[in-house]
């Protein structure tokens, strides 16, 4: 089931609910983070223009938004943004969008100074209670979120490249699977060097494997410790929800 809002200039919203037969035919979802649309959410199923206008499939009365400011479409597939040649600019993580940008799930995608969106790939899990929607997308936006089909971690809505080595990528998963549980030093060493190679493996080199990974997570943020050592126990995660534009 699919839940698609339209916020038109006055306020009012107007809700569709579309049955979905075939999970595998989910489409993306656009959320706003804060600004006046927080937490209202669109799907995507062709295109969404944002605009002033309430024409637009996604109205921002806010003067600092173009008539026709941006434009979402899905290309061989691909779901890519552009800017409609408007005067106060749509920005991409951070950047100017100057030509057509292919999104991945993830992105934050803003219009000039007025409002934030999320960008949630077709694999995203959103929920349908609104009461629920704000609380699930925190818990999905972890300050480390990691895709293990290409091996890609980002910290803080920021992907890290060069990436985690293979050991470093499977000792973050299999923290990050246990949902903060304590791991044991005998269970991370079978777990990422794999039973046959364990027996090699001492202490020390787990030890090197944690201080290299704590380093590259300092280098995207130094304020906080995710891998805690629990002393005379093992290893776990703490892996706080990225809250950034988002009321809670």
């Amino acid at each position: 089931m699919i839940v698609q809002l339209h916020y038109n200039p006055i306020g009012f919203s107007i809700i569709e609910i579309h049955l979905m037969s075939d999970r595998n035919h989910a489409q993306p979802v656009l959320v706003g983070q804060g600004g006046p649309l927080n937490g209202y959410r669109w799907s995507l199923a062709n295109q969404l223009i944002i605009g002033r206008t309430g024409a637009c499939d996604i109205a921002i009365t806010n003067q600092q938004v173009s008539r026709e400011h941006a434009r979402i479409t899905i290309i061989d597939d691909i779901p890519s943004l552009e800017d409609l040649g408007s005067k106060n600019g749509t920005f991409h993580n951070g950047k100017p969008v100057t030509d057509t940008i292919a999104l991945e799930d993830g992105d934050v995608i803003q219009i000039a100074l007025a409002q934030e969106f999320i960008f949630l790939g077709q694999d995203a899990t959103v929920p349908l209670a609104p009461g629920d929607f704000e609380s699930s997308v925190i818990s999905y936006f972890r300050r480390i979120r990691l895709e293990k089909e290409s091996c890609r971690t980002w910290i803080m809505n920021r992907e890290l490249n060069p990436p985690l080595s293979a050991l470093q990528f499977s000792f973050l998963s299999l923290l990050s699977e246990s949902r903060g549980r304590v791991l044991s030093r005998s269970e991370v060493i079978n777990s990422v060097w794999g039973s046959q190679q364990s027996l090699g493996v001492t202490d020390q080199a787990l030890d090197a494997l944690v201080r290299r990974l704590r380093e590259r997570i300092i280098e995207f943020d130094p304020d906080h410790d995710y891998i805690i050592t629990v002393r005379g126990q093992g290893f776990r995660l703490e892996n706080p929800p990225f809250t950034q534009g988002l009321s809670t």
